[in-house]
């Protein structure tokens, strides 16, 4: 499948998908930010007030007078933010109240229990330990979006060990740790499950580096495990039967996720896990379970919500000419099932065994399923709840005509291509777009793979789902215009960034000339994430850019022609930004060097691999982000740090 992470396709320069997110990003994983411990801080809070603020002598008689000493301004000023703070959950409003005088960063730390880091290089495991002391949930972010399509070497960094090191000292009561694009071995595994004795929550989202071994420590030794999942990991397989490591007590296990671990796991000790987890909420199978393996799982769990199927093909636990599971009656009793996914290796004749569950489904992925249209509708026309949905454009423009007609609540859609390349038919196209934005008008993101498209049907979906927060338009192959008047498509992406007021991120595509970049500049006040590919006429287009979007986070360019000046025009805006990528540009190394002495806190990585080595002055890929610890220690030799 030419959209995994990794993707099997090995000629990067002509593949423009650069805007494809990994079929990670499914909402119910997006969403599983680590619940706030507001409770029990809040109550640690008060009884801390208690003892600060009164104090008395123990005694008896006449002469025994209690002594009241006054506390000081400051400290009563603290004792209230603290009680204030604790309730206090978003990580913007936490940091703009940190920001207001020394006291308020002072208690802002000492409140906060949830550590959000999204650039594991934006400062050091002892800086962040050192400041935040009472920390039980952490979520760390390594390498940038481009190493899942091989366009950073393998040894770039984001290793996770030194974090884990300075974690297990400070924080031995820590609970919670999601990690994303981060180097994890079985040795940081083997740390962290010795390290963390109430350990529950482990999430590991495009990381490699581990295997079985590492998953049979975590396994084994953190005995109140509540959610284990593995998101588009590479795991390798030791050959350890890392299933049957876990406790053979009753479990609190409430999620297991290892759709990704292509190696073949112990079914029988998978049967029984999920047997002796009575809150097994959410489980996600690899290909090398069957359907009837599964049909088995779900007679044991029937108060699942979110299932992933594993491989959807035909049991091999089944002697020819015995009769099968009835799959349809196992659907029908898990009457909790919300969230569908996985289909991997699909045999569409056992399709019908969902039909059951369709009327109550909010999220359906069909990511991994090859199926038409006439496959599509007998689930899609049950199916009026649904919120997300992903498919292969396999179901083409009529499978989406059918989504629109009865999806009337649909917030997210994905259409991945299941052909990638520039010069291949597409099968949906501006009809689809134009049928989805007419009939799912709460549509609030959406990725959108085709061939071709026209202004017209991009700037109807502007006009008829005015809520967009994301679109992502992915036009295969390099500067294609509007396919039926031949003109750029400035005008739709403009329609995009007048129309959508809510906009955060825009991911652009085709025949762009400088004009789409200037409506971006002038309209896209909201955007907080931009991605480019093979777009834009001159410099002029990255300078509207820089210079227009004030919110801008990160921006992300490959194959366009700006240059130096470009790149120096975005000086003003730099620190505030998380990162900027540019690869295949027009930039040179004395370009980023006046970057990197004009702003000596951002950190410049250049990033040549060695066939680049005949570039001359010109850089193939450029890094750039903010860091509170100057350059990073453990770079390779093909990354140079200006």
């Amino acid at each position: 499948m030419v959209i995994n992470k990794k993707p099997r396709s090995h000629n990067h320069s002509l593949n423009p998908n650069f805007m494809r997110e990994d079929r990670t990003e499914m909402s119910e994983d997006d969403d599983r930010s680590p619940p706030s411990d507001s409770v029990t801080t809040t109550d640690s809070c008060f009884s801390k007030t208690q003892t600060r603020t009164s104090g008395s002598t123990s005694g008896s008689g006449p002469s025994s007078v209690p002594e009241f000493q006054a506390p000081y301004p400051d400290q009563v000023l603290e004792n209230v933010l603290e009680n204030v703070l604790c309730f206090l959950t978003s990580r913007r409003d936490r940091n703009a109240a940190s920001l207001v005088c020394r006291s308020w960063y002072r208690v802002e730390a000492l409140t906060r229990s949830e550590l959000f880091i999204g650039n594991c290089y934006a400062l050091s495991p002892r800086r962040a330990t050192s400041r935040f002391t009472r920390i039980r949930s952490v979520t760390l972010k390594g390498k940038p979006r481009f190493a899942d399509f091989n366009l950073l070497p393998p040894t770039w960094g984001a290793y996770f060990a030194p974090w884990v090191s300075a974690m297990a000292k400070a924080y031995p009561w820590l609970e919670k740790l999601h990690l994303k694009r981060m180097t994890v071995t079985d040795d940081d595994l083997a740390l962290l499950a010795e390290s963390f004795s109430g350990f529950k929550e482990l999430v590991l989202v495009c990381c490699d580096g581990f295997g079985t071994s590492g998953l049979a420590y975590v396994a084994s030794k953190c005995r109140q495990l509540r959610v284990l999942d593995l998101i588009e990991s590479e795991v390798s397989d030791d050959e350890v039967d890392w299933i049957s490591c876990f406790p053979e007590s009753e479990m609190c296990l409430e999620s297991l996720i290892f759709d990704c671990v292509d190696c073949p796991i112990n079914f029988d000790a998978l049967e029984r896990l999920v047997a002796r987890s009575p809150s097994l909420r959410k489980l996600r199978l690899n290909r090398s379970v069957s359907i009837g393996q599964l049909h088995r799982l779900m007679v044991r769990a029937p108060q699942l919500t979110h299932l992933g199927t594993g491989s959807f093909r035909p049991s091999e636990d089944v002697a020819h000419g015995e009769q099968e599971p009835d799959y349809v009656s196992a659907f029908a009793a898990c009457e909790s099932l919300v969230c569908l996914s996985g289909f991997r290796e699909i045999v569409p004749d056992y399709l019908p065994a969902i039909y059951p569950v369709c009327a109550n489904l909010t999220s359906l992925n069909l990511s991994y399923a090859n199926i038409n249209a006439e496959q599509l509708r007998p689930i899609i026309r049950n199916c009026h709840k649904l919120q997300i949905l992903w498919v292969l454009d396999s179901i083409c423009d009529e499978g989406l005509q059918a989504v629109a007609a009865t999806c009337k609540e649909l917030h997210e859609l994905r259409v991945f291509p299941i052909d990638a390349c520039e010069d291949s038919e597409g099968p949906v196209s501006e009809v689809g777009l134009q049928a989805i934005s007419e009939g799912c008008r709460k549509l609030q993101s959406i990725l959108y793979f085709c061939q071709r498209m026209t202004n017209a049907a991009v700037i109807a979906m502007s006009k008829n789902c005015p809520d967009l927060v994301v679109f992502r338009l992915c036009i295969m192959g390099r500067h294609r215009p509007d396919h039926v008047t031949g003109e750029p498509m400035d005008e739709g992406f403009g329609a995009i960034v007048m129309n959508c007021k809510n906009l955060t991120r825009l991911a652009v595509s085709g025949l762009l000339t400088d004009r789409a970049f200037s409506y971006i500049g002038r309209y896209g006040k909201t955007v907080r994430t931009l991605s480019v590919a093979f777009a834009g006429d001159s410099d002029m287009g990255l300078k509207y850019v820089l210079e227009g979007c004030p919110r801008l986070q990160k921006l992300e360019i490959r194959d366009s022609p700006f240059g130096d000046a470009a790149l120096l025009s975005g000086l003003h805006h730099y620190y505030n930004m998380r990162f900027l990528w540019m690869s295949s540009c027009k930039l040179t190394s004395g370009g980023c060097q006046q970057i990197a002495r004009a702003l000596p806190r951002l950190v410049v990585e250049v990033i040549n691999d060695e066939a680049d080595e005949d570039m001359g002055n010109f850089v193939d890929k450029l890094y750039m982000y903010r860091s509170l610890e100057g350059p990073r220690d453990d770079a390779p030799k093909v990354v140079s740090i200006l």
